[in-house]
């Protein structure tokens, strides 16, 4: 599919050592790769329509009327903007392909979704609230921690990021279930179709939301979802936060509907000071830092290089979207 040694266009704004990393890996295979800054005039540097391979956040119309593109690899594990008919068929018709760094970001936003859980089971926010008051708080804190063995834990948005929260989940020995648009059935655990989410939401102790943004998920945790979830059931958002109704969510936390919420990403973002949904009762949030990592540049250099062999290879492509 590619020819020999393609010409790579690269939009990242990695930093300096990721630049000569990415370099390095390359070496000879590429007859060249430039570097182009978001943002930044574009005049004297490579062009995308003249690009084989394009690394990053491209624009849309940009790759459509790109024809030498023939493998778009996104720098992002979300790809919503990239998934429309008239991209699709302009790469079909070039026997082009798409892939996204969801690797890059399995392992960072699983395990800020395990702290997210193990500090709501174990109450840290409450005790680190009692610290801060200089109050050993003994009968508030002790009769509320509790175990994940046994409790019921539904990922809404069963991918990359799900299926490694669920292998963090396995030592815990909580019970798992997943919901996604086609289960595939060699998952690890029950993965259920999307339309079990009402049937599912009764018994689940942690509803975990990874969802993308898409017109469907629009608000689909809504006013009637909270209230369908268990009472005293514990809510968490690291997909986006157009999928969640934030007023409906406020309301389930301040009736006691949920017993918290563990949001890493809001509507908008970032959330205005005057939000509500600060101050909502035992809703924690965190800056969208879920996908971060000491070495996030360096993996996703990494994942790059590796499908960037794969296709000199002849193999299929990790992270396929279409």
């Amino acid at each position: 599919m590619l020819k020999q040694r393609p010409t790579i266009w690269c939009n990242f704004n990695f930093d300096e050592p990721a630049r000569q990393e990415l370099l390095a890996g390359i070496a000879d295979a590429a007859e060249r790769i430039a570097f182009i800054r978001r943002g930044e005039p574009a005049d004297g540097q490579l062009s995308l329509r003249d690009a084989d391979i394009a690394f990053g956040q491209p624009d849309v119309q940009q790759l459509i009327d790109s024809p030498r593109v023939k493998w778009l690899h996104i720098s992002t594990a979300g790809y919503t903007k990239y998934d429309r008919k008239d991209l699709r068929d302009a790469l079909a018709a070039r026997g082009a392909i798409a892939s996204n760094s969801s690797n890059v970001y399995a392992d960072p936003c699983a395990e800020h979704m395990l702290s997210f859980m193990l500090a709501a089971n174990r109450q840290l926010p409450q005790a680190i609230g009692l610290q801060r008051q200089s109050k050993w708080d003994f009968p508030a804190v002790r009769p509320r921690v509790r175990l994940l063995e046994g409790e019921q834990v539904l990922i809404v948005g069963y991918g990359a990021i799900g299926a490694r929260l669920a292998e963090l989940l396995e030592p815990f020995r909580a019970k798992v279930t997943g919901l996604r648009r086609k289960p595939r059935g060699d998952e690890g655990v029950s993965v259920l179709p999307m339309e079990r989410l009402d049937e599912l939401l009764p018994s689940a102790d942690h509803v975990v939301n990874l969802l993308p943004n898409a017109k469907a998920m629009e608000r689909l945790f809504n006013a009637d979802r909270f209230s369908r979830m268990k009472r005293g059931g514990r809510f968490y958002n690291v997909g986006r936060g157009d999928t969640v109704d934030q007023p409906a969510l406020r309301q389930a936390l301040e009736s006691g509907q949920l017993a918290s919420a563990y949001l890493d990403v809001t509507t908008p973002e970032p959330l205005p000071p005057t939000d509500p949904l600060w101050n909502a009762p035992n809703c924690w949030i965190t800056p969208h830092v879920a996908g971060g990592a000491q070495d996030e540049q360096h993996r996703l250099i990494r994942h790059f290089l590796a499908n960037f062999t794969r296709l000199k290879n002849g193999q299929p492509v990790l992270n396929r979207i279409f």
